[in-house]
C-alpha cells in the first residue's frame, strides 16, 4: 500500500437511510429497544424496529447454518412472541414479525436457549454453501474469519455506517455477484495457477470498481485500509463515499496478470449438486415469506428424510443439507405444500414485493396480493429475463437497484417505473382500482409484440417508454 488512502472532499457528511430493506443487511449495537432508531440502524434483538405489525427483527446467526431443531425452535418462538411471520430477506437474513415491547424478552431467551447466538459487528457475508461446496476457488469462510479478527483488532475500536457490508465470495455453486457491497473480495484462480483475490467497492460484482488482485492476506490488509478511509470520513460513511481514482492510485497493479472469466453461479432454488453423493435442495418461501406453523411442518418431514442443517442464501433462498438424493422427490411435494418455491423457473421467483400494506407503516397497498395477481395473469412477463418490484412507496426498500418494471405504490394510486428504482421517475400513473387490469395489460402488450425467440426484457426494451405507457393507460 502506498500511504494513506485519500477520500473526495465533499464527504464529510453522508445521509443515513432507512434500514428496513430485505435488499440490504446490517448490524445495530444500539443496547436497548428504542420507540424511534437512527435512520441507518437495523432491526436486531437488543433494537427492533417499529413497523405496520409490531416490532420486527432481523437476524444473522453467526454460524453458517442452523440445525432441524434450531430452526423449530426459532419458528416457535417467533409463533409465541411474534405474529408467526418469518422473512428470508434478498440476502439471507431472517426476519421476525409483529413483537411487542413486552414479547421481545420471551423472544430472546428462546432464541439463545436454542443455541441461536447473532452475528454482531460489521456484516461480512459470504456464500451460503461455502466450506461445503467443492467447486468452491477458495476457502471463503476461513478469510472472513481473519478478516474479522483483523477488524476486531482494531484500536480505538471502529464507528462504520450500521449498513455496511462486506462480501468475502470463494466461487462455487452460488455466488454472491448480484449483491451489493461497499467492499468486496471475490476469488479467482489465475492463469499461471495462483489463488487470488480481487478486491472492489461500491456495487454489485458487475458493477464495483476493481482496485486490485491481491493474495489472502494482503486482500485481509486491503479490506482494512479501506475501512480505515471510511473511518476518517464519517460513521455514516459507505463505500460508494470513497473517491475511486485516488483509492485504486493506493494499490499495486501486477503486470501481465490474466484472469479467466468466472463461471455463472446457479440459482439458488432447486437441487444443487455438490458432488458425486450430495446436494444441497434451495426452497424459496413465497415472496419471502412463510408462516411459522408451516415452515414447522415441512422441517419435521425434512428431518425424517434426513436433513440436519438448513442455511439461508441469496434470493431470499432457504438450502438444505444432508437429504438422501432418494427423498427428494418426497420432500418436494412437501415443501410445496408448505408454501415452499421448488423450482428455479417458478414465475414467482421473478416477482419482488416488499412487506406491503398492514406489515409496513409506509405502503400503500398490499404487495403480496399484487404479487399473486401478477403470478396469475402476467406469465408472459415473467420469464425470467427481468424482475418486477413491487414497491409499497418510494422508498424501494426490497429492491434498492434499478428494475425494469418497478410498480410504486402512492396514496392515490400507482406509479410505473421503467428501467429504474422506485424513486425515479415514473413513465405513467394508474388509478387506485387499476392495478390488476394494468398487469394484464402489460402481459398482453409482450404477448402481442414478442418477436420469435425474444425475451419478455428484449420485447420492452424494444418497444420502449412510451409503448409501455400507452399500454398501461389502456389497461
Amino acid at each position: 500500500m502506498k500511504g494513506s488512502l485519500m477520500v473526495a472532499a465533499d464527504t464529510q457528511t453522508v445521509k443515513g437511510q432507512t434500514c428496513l430493506s430485505q435488499g440490504e443487511a446490517g448490524h445495530d449495537d444500539v443496547a436497548s429497544p428504542v420507540p424511534s432508531m437512527v435512520r441507518g440502524a437495523c432491526p436486531s434483538l437488543s433494537a427492533p424496529m417499529p413497523t405496520g405489525d409490531g416490532l420486527l427483527v432481523r437476524l444473522r446467526p453467526s454460524t453458517p447454518g442452523l440445525t432441524v431443531a434450531q430452526l423449530r425452535a426459532l419458528a416457535k418462538a417467533t409463533e409465541e412472541h411474534g405474529n408467526g411471520l418469518i422473512e428470508i430477506t434478498a440476502r439471507g437474513n431472517f426476519q421476525l414479525r409483529g413483537m411487542t415491547s413486552e414479547s421481545m424478552p420471551g423472544l430472546a431467551a428462546d432464541i439463545d436457549r436454542a443455541g441461536i447466538v447473532p452475528e454482531s459487528g460489521v456484516a461480512i457475508e459470504v456464500p451460503p454453501l461455502s466450506g461445503v461446496d467443492p467447486s468452491e476457488i477458495a476457502d471463503a469462510r476461513g478469510l472472513a474469519e481473519r478478516l474479522r479478527s483483523a477488524i476486531d483488532a482494531l484500536h480505538p475500536k471502529p464507528l462504520l455506517a450500521a449498513k455496511l457490508a462486506i462480501i468475502v465470495d470463494g466461487g462455487g455453486r452460488l455466488t454472491l455477484d448480484e449483491l451489493t457491497a461497499d467492499i468486496r473480495l471475490k476469488a479467482t484462480n489465475t492463469a499461471d495457477g495462483r489463488e487470488l483475490w480481487t478486491l472492489a467497492i461500491a456495487g454489485t460484482s458487475a458493477t464495483a470498481p476493481r482496485l486490485a488482485t491481491l493474495p489472502g492476506e494482503e486482500a485481509i490488509a486491503g479490506v482494512v485500509t479501506l475501512l480505515e478511509a471510511l473511518i476518517a470520513i464519517g460513521p455514516r460513511a459507505r463505500g460508494r463515499d470513497l473517491d475511486i481514482a485516488h483509492v485504486q492510485a493506493q494499490f499495486p497493479t501486477v503486470p501481465g496478470l490474466s484472469l479467466p472469466k468466472g463461471t455463472p453461479s446457479t440459482s439458488s432454488v432447486g437441487l444443487i449438486p455438490l458432488d458425486k453423493q450430495h446436494s444441497a435442495l434451495g426452497l424459496r418461501p413465497a415472496f419471502g415469506q412463510i408462516r411459522s406453523q408451516d415452515l414447522i411442518g415441512f422441517l419435521d418431514v425434512a428431518e425424517l428424510k434426513g436433513a440436519h442443517e438448513i442455511r439461508t442464501g441469496p434470493e431470499h433462498s432457504l438450502l438444505l443439507l444432508g437429504l438422501q438424493r432418494d427423498n427428494i422427490e418426497d420432500i418436494l411435494a412437501v415443501a410445496a405444500d408448505c408454501g415452499l418455491q421448488t423450482h428455479a423457473d417458478d414465475p414467482a421467483n421473478y416477482v419482488v414485493p416488499c412487506s406491503g400494506a398492514g406489515a409496513c407503516g409506509s405502503a400503500h397497498y398490499a404487495t403480496k396480493q399484487a404479487a399473486a395477481d401478477l403470478v396469475d395473469v402476467g406469465a408472459e412477463l415473467l420469464d425470467g429475463s427481468l424482475k418486477v418490484h413491487l414497491s409499497g412507496c418510494p422508498k424501494g426498500c426490497a429492491h434498492p437497484s434499478p428494475a425494469m418494471l418497478t410498480i410504486v405504490g402512492a396514496a392515490t394510486g400507482y406509479a410505473i417505473v421503467v428501467n429504474g428504482s422506485s424513486s425515479a421517475k415514473p413513465v405513467a400513473y394508474i388509478h387506485k382500482e387499476g392495478l390488476k387490469s394494468a398487469l394484464v395489460a402489460l402481459g398482453e402488450l409482450v404477448r402481442n409484440n414478442k418477436a420469435a425467440g425474444e425475451s419478455a426484457q428484449q420485447c420492452l426494451k424494444r418497444l420502449g417508454r412510451d409503448a409501455i405507457a400507452t399500454a398501461l393507460r389502456q389497461g
